[in-house]
Formats: structure tokens, C-alpha cells, sequence
């Protein structure tokens, strides 16, 4: 047993005594009302070969049938793991296809967060080291790491995203920490050799509605993505946060700069089992995550969101590829028209 875990389990005991989620099997995973109406959830189960436990995830840049996922999360050891998906019907990703393979050495201490963010680069959070890799295009190690002990950041970072275009904030840099719910805005700059220098960090007041107290992100929030509104049961622009303690998928509404409202949070998904990843299908919006569980890591697919990804801040040669996207799910879009 890892040393998070062991850190973890503490800290998932308090929740099991009121909630009682871990204690259910992977079976009780279900979508909560009224979003049940409108979304289901697919079990992928394990990752081929993928070592426990299971870090965060996302797609390979410019290979929608390829997701990057960690193993060995949380160790040394880590590593990011590449493997191919199979699509069904309607373009929706049914199981993997092959074996995990490594990303090279990109992925020691692996988490939540495991993104794509400008220039191409591929951010990577450390926990419990409190520290954000990053690994340029075409590279398979980490260009640079940046310590964000002296910068503020509580322990122990754990997971990031950007604020897409078109929304508040739109390309601002977001940072959570794990098991306290601090969240963060984080400035930075190019550096000059194709990574970010962090200049500054920010932790932000979720709910303003008590002076003198910053809340944080309640239930242990781990990988977070941004979706677009007009998805069913979304009227605005919304996060989905997979809650590591709780066991659970939330929603939250959006302040003007990109951050969650902790006073909007509803339950999209319960009856986890230590959510851990999260990422969006470019190809039909679906929202994936990843469950750090020891037997039961695995990955899992929640259906139903209609509308396209919003765009990430990736380089400029991932325009057309996202074009190409954009394309194929108009046609997929009119085919179920």
C-alpha cells in the first residue's frame, strides 16, 4: 500500500462514517437525478497492463483514439501510459484495444491532473511532491518541474486545467490541491526554451458570501474539466470535478473569471470509488474519469453531453485537427437528427 493511500484511506474513513460510499460495489455507481434522465454510464472497467493505481487522464494530442493515463499513481515509479480505444456506435468509445505502453519517463508521482495546455505542452501534477511537470510536444520526459511549495500552494497539488475559449478567464491557469479543496489561479509565462515559468499564484475565494474566509472545494476534488452550456441540465457554462473522498462526480456553475461556486455543487455521479481523472472525448463530448481503488481502478464513461468540447489552449498546428473534430461530430450530430 502506497503512502497515499494510506493518507487517503484516513481521510476516506471520516467520509465512509457519514456517506457510506466506498463501502458500496462498483455496481452502485449510478447518475443522480434529475441528471439520470439524460446520461448514462458505461463501466470500461481496467486498462490493459496499466500498473495500480490509476492516476488522471486525457486524450493524446492529435489522436482522439489514444488516451494518456497514469499508473503507479502517486509514486516514483509513476508513469503516464498510452492506450488505444475502441469506438462503437455513434463514435462512443466501448473498451481499449492493445496493451499500456509507457510515455517513456514522463509521469513520476502522477495524479489528477494530466492536461494539455498552450504551446502543446503537457502538464503533469505531482502529488505528494506539490509539484507541476511538464513535458514539451514530442518529448517522453519532463522538460521541466516546478516546485510549488514557495509559491503558496497548499499540500499537495493534485490536479489543473485552462479555462477554454469562450469562456470567463478564458486561458487563465487553474490548480487544486488534494485533500483540503484549495483552488488556485495561476500566472505564467513562456520561458523561452517551450515551457512555463509559474509567476504567480492566487488561491480564490469560492463563495464570497463570508469576509475573511476563503472556501475551498468540499469532498476531496481531484481532475476537473470544463464544459459548455447547453448540454442537458446545463443552462451555463459548468466544471465537473471527480471527487476523490467523497466518491462522487459534481457540477458546479461559473463565477466570471472560471472559477466553481461551491454554492452551485450538485451530484452528477455517486457510489464511487476514489474518482480520480477527468477528461473529455473530443470526438463525442462524453466525460471520462479514472478511480484510484487499488482492485478497482478502472476507467469510466458518463454519456448524454451533446455539445462539442470547448477548445483548449493547444498550438496552433491543433487548429485543424480540432476543425477535422468539429466536422465529424456535425455529421454525427445530423445523423442522429
Amino acid at each position: 500500500m502506497t503512502s497515499r493511500t494510506l493518507h487517503r484511506a484516513t481521510g476516506i474513513a471520516l467520509v465512509v462514517s457519514t456517506l457510506a460510499l466506498l463501502a458500496q460495489p462498483a455496481q452502485a455507481q449510478s447518475v443522480s437525478a434529475p441528471f439520470a434522465a439524460d446520461y448514462t454510464l458505461v463501466d470500461l472497467a481496467a486498462v490493459p497492463s496499466l500498473p495500480l493505481p490509476y492516476g488522471g487522464l486525457t486524450f493524446k494530442a492529435g489522436d482522439p483514439n489514444t488516451i494518456l493515463i497514469g499508473g503507479s499513481a502517486n509514486t516514483a515509479a509513476g508513469l503516464l501510459y498510452q492506450i488505444g480505444v475502441v469506438r462503437g456506435a455513434d463514435n462512443h468509445i466501448t473498451g481499449f484495444t492493445g496493451a499500456a505502453t509507457a510515455l517513456g519517463s514522463v509521469g513520476a508521482f502522477n495524479d489528477g491532473g494530466v492536461v494539455y495546455g498552450p504551446g502543446g505542452v503537457l502538464f503533469t501534477s505531482q502529488w505528494p511532491e506539490n509539484k507541476l511537470g511538464q513535458t514539451k510536444p514530442g518529448n517522453t520526459a519532463e522538460d521541466k518541474v516546478i516546485d510549488l511549495v514557495p509559491l503558496g500552494v497548499a499540500a499537495s497539488h493534485a490536479a489543473l486545467n485552462f479555462v477554454p475559449a469562450g469562456f470567463g478567464g478564458a486561458g487563465t491557469m487553474k490548480l487544486v490541491s488534494w485533500s483540503g479543496g484549495e483552488f488556485y489561479t495561476a500566472a505564467y509565462a513562456a520561458d523561452g526554451s517551450g515551457t512555463y515559468d509559474i509567476t504567480s499564484v492566487t488561491q480564490v475565494d469560492l463563495d464570497l458570501t463570508t469576509p475573511g474566509v476563503i472556501d475551498t472545494l468540499p469532498g476531496g476534488p481531484e481532475g476537473f474539466v470544463y464544459i459548455t452550456a447547453g448540454n442537458p441540465g446545463f443552462v451555463a457554462n459548468a466544471m465537473l470535478v471527480s471527487e476523490f473522498s467523497a466518491g462522487t462526480v459534481v457540477a458546479y456553475d461559473l463565477d466570471a473569471d472560471g472559477n466553481p461556486l461551491v454554492a452551485t455543487r450538485r451530484e452528477l455521479v455517486t457510489g464511487l470509488d476514489g474518482a480520480e481523472g477527468a477528461a473529455i472525448d473530443p470526438v463525442t463530448g462524453d466525460f471520462l474519469f479514472s478511480t484510484f481503488g487499488a482492485a478497482v481502478d478502472r476507467v469510466v464513461v458518463l454519456r448524454g453531453f451533446t455539445e462539442l468540447p470547448p477548445s483548449l489552449p493547444e498550438p496552433a498546428s491543433m487548429l485543424l485537427f480540432g476543425v477535422a473534430l468539429a466536422g465529424l461530430a456535425l455529421q454525427r450530430r445530423r445523423a442522429n437528427d
